[in-house]
């Protein structure tokens, strides 16, 4: 990408073009942001008719961890997803060509809060770790049931079990350099013990994780990172939830943060969705995690990307698996296959 100085340039010509009726428009405290693994951001106020704290959202130079990605699709998300209870980011613009900065983005209304990826806030009170948690389980229950008029277009979701296993298993053939046996059984395994979908059809964020919800105090003020977003089964988000949930690692390591029990509870009382089958969802997800993790053990393998992230992420693949396949039974030991990046296994 280019420097900070070009990228001003460039983005203050082209914002001339989405805000005409300003007299004049400048971007001020351009600035890149390192976090996450799948697009890149930059931060700056638009200085215009008012000052307005935005986000840019740049597509991930192919191949990227989550291909295909798609920013429209995005846009168009969360775009239907303004004024209702669910707490995203408001969408400005979206720029398709590539032509302004190399590669599309989309700008979106930047929403004060804090993350809290690896660690649990300083000074929190056990009172303060609970209502976050509280918080995080009202604005699940907020994405699985609001309103899908609007997100028609996402389809009926009601394959959305099938497409999700078909999916995952299509990547992991796609990256592998070789037999993965464990892969493999816990994939059958899925299959073999798929429950009946969910009854209701709702969206489904499809990441949902502490570390994509931001926090001002105590409470939420917003939900991040929908690009696996689609409709179907909700219980898919809480398997995801509840995988992530075990780590001991961000606010839900906290000794005073709610058993992930507790959180269903509260969750449930939310939604009025009644969580069941539970390990297998949880399997499911570790497959996808699992395969996701494998997808930047390849990508650091074949040299397209360098990030050291996922060299560390790729030592996950093993023990993911075995959780996945411990949570339908499976207690045989079973061969990982190459899974580690051969440059620095």
């Amino acid at each position: 990408m280019a420097d900070i100085p070009d990228l001003a340039e460039r983005l203050t010509s082209w914002l001339r073009t989405q805000i005409p009726d300003a007299s004049d428009v400048a971007v001020e405290g351009l600035d890149r942001v390192d976090f996450g693994h799948s697009a890149e951001m930059l931060t700056f106020t638009i200085v215009a008719q008012e000052r307005t704290d935005v986000v840019l959202r740049l597509r991930p130079r192919p191949p990227a961890l989550l291909e295909p990605y798609d920013l429209p699709r995005q846009f168009r998300i969360l775009t239907a997803l303004r004024d209702n209870a669910v707490r995203s980011p408001n969408v400005l613009w979206l720029e398709e060509s590539g032509d302004v900065l190399g590669r599309p983005f989309l700008v979106m209304e930047r929403v004060p809060g804090d993350v809290y990826e690896m660690q649990a806030p300083e000074g929190a009170t056990d009172a303060g770790i609970r209502r976050m948690c509280e918080g995080m389980a009202e604005q699940l229950a907020a994405v699985h049931t609001v309103d899908l008029t609007g997100l028609d277009w996402l389809g009926d979701g009601r394959d959305h079990l099938d497409r999700e296993i078909a999916h995952w298993a299509d990547e992991m053939h796609r990256v592998q350099q070789g037999p993965l046996p464990a892969l493999e059984r816990l994939l059958a395994e899925l299959r073999a013990g798929k429950p009946e979908q969910y009854a209701g059809v709702t969206l489904v964020h499809g990441d949902a994780k502490p570390g994509n919800f931001a926090f001002v105090g105590d409470e939420v003020s917003a939900v991040f990172d929908w690009e696996l977003t689609g409709v179907g089964d909700p219980l898919t988000d809480l398997g995801w939830m509840e995988l992530l949930w075990m780590q001991p690692v961000g606010i839900t390591s906290h000794p005073a943060a709610p058993s992930f029990d507790e959180f269903l509870a509260h969750y449930q009382a939310a939604s009025g969705i009644t969580p069941c089958n539970r390990s297998w969802y949880r399997a499911l997800n570790a497959f996808k995690m699992a395969v996701i993790c494998l997808i930047g053990s390849m990508l650091y393998d074949s040299g397209a990307s360098d990030d050291e992230r996922f060299v560390l992420n790729a030592h996950g693949v093993s023990l993911l698996t075995q959780l996945g396949l411990a949570d339908l039974g499976v207690t045989d030991t079973v061969d990982d296959g190459p899974v580690l990046p051969s440059r620095r296994a």
